[in-house]
């Protein structure tokens, strides 16, 4: 047994929360956005008996204002082929937008139970309940897949994924499998600590930036902080956090120049491993 990763892991930030990791050449999409810079309105009309219900509005609000500052570092012809597509859901425009959804066609998704319904016609694409496994051959190699909880916007469903493989090895102090998990949006929630239980984390994906939505009711937080990453570190004893999803958009609170102090002052700078838009970085 072994403590370390029998594989490599790469990843390639290209925006918000879509990047790429390719475990020994297979590569993974994570929330597929390709879209230029902008403004953009995002219609609730759907959601508004449910915002209206859950919170006890009178009124609810007929669409929120999306903004992005600039655009991702790569755009769909800059891609390698990629063999599988990790999507936390896909009724979000900053997780999936009109150039996005032209990966998800005859390619392997995985995504929420919603989500798979409202993609159909995709016979590849799998919707996956919180803690449900599914197992894929992904790249030659076999893959088992597992959802797990979020909590984000107070509609919808969300899931986060955690990723296994023989090939990953046994964790030699838990007899743990290795893992690789990757949070999707979500704040922090108590229930996330059972990943311990399942796997150990060699790297913990997150999507951080303390995204905040302004309602009738108040300011909803929606992505987690630097406070809530670190708690999730120490609660996953994961070796390596790579941190996304905290720069560019309006609905962002908390940047880079304030995850570094964060980091800093919680002592785990030596785990973060930082990568640059379109620059591959080795996480192991």
């Amino acid at each position: 047994m072994s403590s370390s990763p029998k594989t490599s892991l790469t990843f390639t930030h290209i925006t918000t929360a879509t990047a790429i990791l390719s475990i020994d050449g297979i590569n993974f999409l994570t929330d597929p956005y390709f879209g230029d810079e902008g403004s953009f309105p995002s219609d609730l009309d759907w959601s508004k008996a449910r915002l209206m219900e859950d919170f006890g509005l009178e009124e609810a609000p007929s669409s929120v204002e999306l903004s992005i500052s600039k655009p991702g570092a790569m755009k769909l012809h800059d891609l390698p082929p990629i063999d599988a597509v990790l999507l936390s859901h896909e009724d979000h425009l900053d997780n999936l937008d009109s150039e996005g959804r032209k990966l998800l066609d005859g390619r392997r998704v995985f995504t929420t139970m919603d989500g798979a319904k409202n993609l159909q016609p995709r016979p590849a694409v799998v919707g996956l309940k919180p803690w449900e496994t599914v197992t894929s051959v992904i790249g030659g190699r076999e893959f088992r897949i597992t959802g797990t909880p979020c909590k984000h916007f107070p509609i919808g469903e969300v899931t986060g994924f955690i990723l296994e493989c023989d090939a990953f090895g046994i964790h030699e102090e838990s007899g743990k499998p290795n893992a690789i998990y990757f949070s999707g949006d979500t704040v922090y929630i108590d229930e996330l600590r059972k990943i311990k239980d399942r796997v150990h984390v060699t790297a913990a994906v997150l999507n951080l930036g303390n995204a905040t939505f302004d309602f009738p009711i108040g300011s909803i937080q929606i992505t987690m902080d630097g406070k809530q990453a670190v708690q999730l570190m120490e609660d996953l004893g994961a070796d390596i956090m790579v941190p996304m999803h905290f720069e560019d958009w309006g609905h962002f609170t908390e940047h880079g120049q304030d995850l570094v102090k964060i980091f800093q002052e919680a002592g785990i700078m030596h785990k973060v491993c930082w990568t640059a838009p379109g620059v591959t970085k080795t996480v192991y």
